[in-house]
Order: structure tokens, then C-alpha cells, then sequence
């Protein structure tokens, strides 16, 4: 009877490709205007003499609201279908954003930055409950191609405040912030075509399937996986953050042609975010996992003590392999718990925001205290926890029909 009715609530292939290539385009233009926030600091501190102290407050505040709510995000749209909430969340990140350009004064900066966090809140869970929904039964696929949007979408925010902000200052800001309108107008048609979908009754038949496990172990489970999402997030603010400053000091290279070489490594990552979800549907999740956390650290154990041209060259598989990790994380927490999977992308989501803050801040103070090259050279054992993937069980998602 369940399987009647999930695949009566099937979406036809044709709109759901459509619906997939619009969700992940609008996942670009929202972590492209998430990511102006950290590369206008410069601009904020010369304009308002912030203190560092203040620059940390501001991005303590972005990560609260743009992490800790996205779990709730996701229980309430699990309960409660809220169709258009997507257009609804990059709407806030407008408004947060054209705020940001007019603010005068440091409360009105935390107020609009708050506001661009609680639209990220909103737009991560419920989009990507829908790519699941649009997926036809490759939930990997779907996952990977939403994901690599934002990752696309997260390199191009550096660009964009470098090519107006850096010129044209605070209020510049509100130029930028109009790439949310054909996002906004992206979103409108997507939650029209989720609203037609019958969601809720789709929903209904995930809640009421097995578990993938005994309810007793999934919270064992999970801890797991966040685990595994703290060893691949925090090696990752180590290169997002840190590489370019690695590769100036060590090899005296200038600055542009240090962005260069990140730009290698994230092309490299916004691959792998692509390829991870694909192969999870053919060999399973949890080999996947496996091999994208604890296959990478013989190039990160080797990375400290590499020549120029090999350390940019161990890069690429670095972020292959890194990458394609989370598409295959998310995927396997949502078939790990049936009918939670706005509750799950939220988790999962938020836990990316937030071990991605705290992993910078947290090497960003090893550096100070024992050097850049202390940073690589530690916390290249972190994908020695990828060991920790032997305690999954396996598990057989959806297979595409």
C-alpha cells in the first residue's frame, strides 16, 4: 500500500530535472550573498573602526542564526509543509542585505547580518528536502547537484565584493544584494511545483517506514557522522581559510598567484561535491564516506613536506576527496531516519556552518601561537577519525526504480 501511494507521488522526470537545475542555481546565488559577508570585513572595519573583538561578535551572530535554527527550520516543515518558505528565506537575506548597505551604526550591522543568517536558516533544510523529493529516487544525484551549486556560488562571494564593494564601500552592498531577485523569482516557481506535488502525503509514507536501524542506535549513529563531519570540516577551514597564507609564508609567493592556487583546490572541491552523491547511489553511502575521509590522509599527512608545485598538485585529490563526502553524509542521516529529512538537512547543515566557524577559529589561534605551518602539520590527522566510519551499519536507500 505504501509504495502505491509513494509512487503515485513520484514527480515526472522532465519537471523534477528542471525543478533539480533551479534549486541548485538558487543555492549558488544565496552562498554567493552569504559568503559577501566574511570578504566585506575590511570594508566594515575601515568604515565603522570596529575591533576585531566587534568583526567576531558580527560573525558569531551570522553563524548563530545562519546554524542553530536551521535544525528547527527543518522539525517545523517536517510537521508542517510550508511551500513557499523558500522564496520566503531569500527574501530575509535581501532585506538583511540591503539593511547591511544603510546601516549607521554597529547594532543595525548585527540586526541585518542576523537577518541574512535566518534567511540561510530557512533556505538550506527546505531546499534540500525538495531535491530529494525531485531526485526520482537518486537521492545522491540530486543531493550532489544542489550542493555543487553552493559551493560554486560560495567562491564567486570574494569576486563580487572585490570587483564592487572593495570600490564602492558600504552602500554598494544594496547592488549586490539584487542578485536575490532572480533567486526569489527561481524559488516562486519551485515551491509552486513542490506545493503541487501533494508533499504532505509523500511525507506521511516516509514517517510511518522502518528506521534503517533500531531506533536505539541512531542517536549512536549519528554521533558518528558528526564525528566524521568534524574531522571533513575542520581540515576544510584549515585549506579555505588558511592555504593562501600557508603558501605565501612557505614559498614566498604573492598574493594573487596564492588565489590561484586556492582557486585550484575549490574547482577540485566543487568536483568532488559533484561526484560523491552519484557513486553513493551505485556503491553505497557508506563506502563512500569511508573512502572520502580516511582515503585522504595520506595526502594531508604528506602535504607539510612538499615542494611548490607538488603541494598545489596533492591539493586536487585533497578536495575530490574531501568533497565528496557530505553529498553521501546527508543522503545517509536522511535514509538513517525516515521522515525526517528537513530535520536531518538542518542538523547536517547547521553542523556545517558551525564546525566550519569553530574549526577556523580554532586554527586561526594554533596559527598564532605555533605558526602557519603548525596548522597543516596537525591537523593533517584529522582524517584519521574517517576510521570511525567502521561503526556504521550498512543500509540500502530508495533505489531509482
Amino acid at each position: 500500500m505504501s509504495q502505491t501511494i509513494a509512487a503515485g507521488t513520484r514527480p515526472a522526470a522532465g519537471a523534477a530535472l528542471t525543478v533539480l537545475g533551479a534549486i541548485s542555481l538558487s543555492h549558488g546565488l544565496n552562498d554567493m550573498l552569504q559568503s559577501l559577508l566574511p570578504a566585506i570585513y575590511p570594508v566594515l572595519k575601515r568604515e565603522f573602526g570596529l575591533s576585531f573583538g566587534e568583526i567576531g561578535a558580527i560573525t558569531l551572530v551570522y553563524q548563530l542564526t545562519a546554524s542553530v535554527l536551521q535544525p528547527v527550520v527543518g522539525h517545523v516543515t517536517d510537521r508542517r509543509r510550508v511551500a513557499f518558505s523558500l522564496p520566503a528565506g531569500m527574501c530575509c537575506t535581501l532585506i538583511g542585505l540591503l539593511m547591511l548597505a544603510a546601516a549607521g551604526n554597529y547594532a543595525l550591522l548585527l540586526a541585518s547580518v542576523g537577518l541574512v543568517g535566518v534567511g540561510s536558516s530557512i533556505f538550506h533544510p527546505e531546499s534540500s528536502r525538495v531535491a530529494r523529493l525531485a531526485s526520482g529516487g537518486r537521492h545522491g544525484f540530486a543531493q550532489s547537484l544542489f550542493q555543487v551549486g553552493g559551493n560554486a556560488g560560495a567562491s564567486l562571494g570574494p569576486l563580487l565584493a572585490a570587483g564592487v564593494v572593495a570600490t564602492g564601500g558600504q552602500k554598494s552592498v544594496a547592488w549586490c544584494a539584487l542578485a536575490a531577485v532572480p533567486g526569489i523569482m527561481l524559488l516562486t516557481y519551485v515551491g509552486a511545483w513542490y506545493r503541487e506535488q501533494g508533499t504532505a502525503r509523500a511525507v506521511a509514507v516516509h514517517a510511518v517506514a522502518a528506521p534503517a536501524v533500531g531506533r536505539g542506535r541512531v542517536a549512536w549513529v549519528m554521533t558518528v557522522l558528526m564525528a566524521l563531519m568534524l574531522s571533513k570540516f575542520f581540515y576544510t577551514a584549515s585549506m579555505s581559510n588558511y592555504y593562501t597564507f600557508y603558501l605565501i609564508q612557505r614559498f614566498h609567493l604573492p598574493v594573487r598567484d596564492a588565489q590561484y592556487c586556492l582557486f585550484i583546490y575549490l574547482a577540485a572541491f566543487a568536483a568532488g561535491t559533484f561526484l560523491g552523491g552519484p557513486i553513493g547511489d551505485r556503491i553505497g553511502r557508506k563506502r563512500v564516506i569511508w573512502v572520502s575521509i580516511l582515503g585522504v590522509l595520506p595526502f594531508t599527512l604528506v602535504l607539510p613536506y612538499l615542494g611548490f608545485w607538488a603541494t598545489v598538485a596533492i591539493t586536487v585529490p585533497i578536495g575530490l576527496l574531501l568533497a565528496s563526502a557530505f553529498p553521501a553524509i546527508v543522503v545517509y542521516a536522511q535514509e538513517l531516519v525516515p521522515g525526517r529529512v528537513g530535520t536531518v538537512a538542518g542538523l547536517m547543515f547547521g553542523l556545517a556552518f558551525g564546525l566550519g566557524g569553530l574549526g577556523a577559529a580554532s586554527l586561526g589561534l594554533l596559527a598564532d601561537r605555533a605558526g602557519i605551518d603548525a596548522v597543516f602539520r596537525i591537523s593533517a590527522f584529522l582524517p584519521a577519525l574517517g576510521l570511525l566510519a567502521a561503526f556504521l551499519p550498512e543500509h540500502r536507500g530508495a533505489r531509482h526504480a
